[in-house]
């Protein structure tokens, strides 16, 4: 008999090893280790790029609906996004693209991920926002307000799922719909889950933002990072720091942003200030020793431009990634402060975003020959303007 005990307890031992094997092949895969997160950014080449939404769209779900989709003018801006030597770009997503057309928003996504991938561009996708405008629709979408900056833009999810804990299942569904869409796609760069997510609406929508925002968003978060850990994606996820003094740990972090910084597989951060003020900012985030993607920046009036932004990011070795592309519907070539002072009788004396007008003229020729000089790459082709990559 104790022949028979002693197998018994070995093949206890083994289905009990089992079925811990079992069980963490199925829980959800920890934040990556520093080591990795390092690999895959030196596998990287200098990530250069800018937060893309078509000329003709709005916002997020003008960009995406089925009837406002416009392959022929993505595949038109990212060809001269590529001239000027860019490599990636961010693209912003909704959840209720999701919960209208599941298929057809993958689809749509997959369409723009192979037009992106001819011009040899990988995007980051943000999946929630929390700036501008809290309450949206389906459907056409309103046309810009004259003369005010970025007068379409929608959140997501929104004040009333934010608030609703009856909301989060399809929040839920929206995030690991899309991630587990395209997990193993390595013409994804990377996931940013949510941009400033404590943000508190900008222009004159605060009065419609619950008053307790940033606790509910510091609630909501950490399962916005287990929803997409879940689905096991090959691509780092990160949502990005952007306000408060400080962003290390003398500064006093508050919970979103401890979040996002214990979360992240790597760091990214916006910044439109002076260059003494990215350059602290990239120090202060140094220290969490991971890879740094700054992911909006460039605001000519306020000293962030790409003459003296992007020479000190490559030296710092940040990507970098700026607001707006070309001159469109979004209206970001016009400050935030025409959301009081709307610019109707009179342009603004220098763009304050975007980079192309329609026709894909640069805006300053100097700034196209920097981003070519600066990434080594591109064509020197945008729009109807063929100038030599060399000076």
């Amino acid at each position: 008999m104790s022949w028979m005990r002693a197998l018994f307890v070995l093949l206890f031992l083994v289905l009990s090893g089992a079925g811990g094997v079992i069980s963490q092949l199925h829980a959800a895969p920890a934040r990556w280790s520093e080591g990795k997160a390092q690999e895959w950014y030196a596998a990287q080449p200098w990530l250069v790029g800018a937060n893309f939404m078509p000329a003709d769209a709005i916002n997020q779900l003008e960009m995406w609906q089925a009837e406002s989709f416009d392959p022929a003018e993505i595949d038109k801006e990212l060809g001269w996004a590529e001239g000027l030597g860019m490599n990636t770009m961010r693209v912003f997503l909704h959840d209720q693209l999701w919960q209208q057309d599941g298929p057809g928003f993958q689809k749509r996504i997959d369409t723009f991920l192979t037009i992106a991938a001819k011009h040899h561009i990988k995007p980051m996708f943000v999946l929630f926002d929390s700036c501008w405008d809290p309450d949206f629709y389906l459907g056409p979408q309103r046309p810009p307000i004259p003369g005010v900056h970025n007068s379409g833009w929608v959140q997501s999810p929104g004040a009333k799922a934010l608030e609703d804990a009856a909301e989060y299942p399809r929040l839920k569904a929206f995030v690991q719909g899309v991630v587990g869409a395209f997990a193993n796609d390595e013409r994804i760069l990377a996931w940013d889950l949510w941009n400033e997510p404590d943000n508190e609406g900008g222009g004159d929508y605060k009065k419609r933002e619950p008053k307790n925002k940033e606790e509910l968003v510091a609630k909501l978060m950490p399962q916005v990072f287990a929803w997409a850990r879940e689905e096991h994606p090959v691509q780092p996820l990160t949502s990005p720091l952007w306000k408060g003094p400080r962003w290390d740990e003398e500064g006093g972090l508050n919970a979103v942003e401890r979040t996002q910084i214990e979360e992240s597989d790597v760091i990214s951060f916006h910044n439109y200030g002076w260059p003494e003020d990215f350059a602290q900012r990239v120090h202060e985030l140094e220290k969490y020793h991971r890879p740094l993607i700054c992911t909006e920046y460039m605001a000519r009036p306020m000293g962030s431009t790409f003459d003296t932004i992007l020479p000190l990011a490559k030296q710092l070795h940040v990507a970098a990634i700026n607001w707006g592309f070309v001159q469109g519907k979004s209206q970001t070539y016009i400050p935030w402060d025409s959301w009081k002072r709307p610019y109707v009788e009179e342009q603004p004396p220098v763009w304050f975003h975007d980079v192309l007008y329609p026709d894909g003229r640069p805006y300053r020729e100097r700034e196209a020959e920097v981003l070519r000089e600066e990434t080594g790459r591109g064509t020197g082709r945008t729009g109807t303007l063929v100038v030599s990559a060399s000076r």
